[in-house]
Parts: structure tokens; C-alpha cells; sequence
């Protein structure tokens, strides 16, 4: 999953929620999903710091 595609689907998830147009059923699964969602972000953003960090390395090497 692309970090956009995590981000969106996480807004959509928080507009549901904020307009309650879930019932409390509903609730558990999306807030873990939401959980899965942040940690696949945290994960690109790391690996992408990461990266980011190395190419700025070997330019300064």
C-alpha cells in the first residue's frame, strides 16, 4: 500500500467516525484498521527517512 492510499483511506475512516455514520460494532474493526493504517505509515516514513539520509550521505562522500 502507497503511503497516499493509508492516508486517504485514514481521513475516510476519521470522517465516518466524526459523523458517526458507524455503530459501535463498526467502531472496533475500523479503529484497528486505523492502528494498521498508522503503523504502514510510520513504516514508509521511516524507510523513506532512511533513504532519504543515504542519498545525502553518498552526496557528501
Amino acid at each position: 500500500m502507497k503511503y497516499s492510499e493509508a492516508v486517504k483511506r485514514l481521513e475516510e475512516i476519521l470522517e465516518n467516525v466524526d459523523r458517526s455514520n458507524v455503530g459501535i460494532d463498526e467502531l472496533a474493526d475500523l479503529v484497528k484498521e486505523a492502528s494498521d493504517l498508522i503503523k504502514t505509515c510510520r513504516s514508509i516514513l521511516t524507510s523513506t527517512e532512511r533513504n532519504v539520509q543515504e542519498s545525502l550521505e553518498d552526496l557528501e562522500g
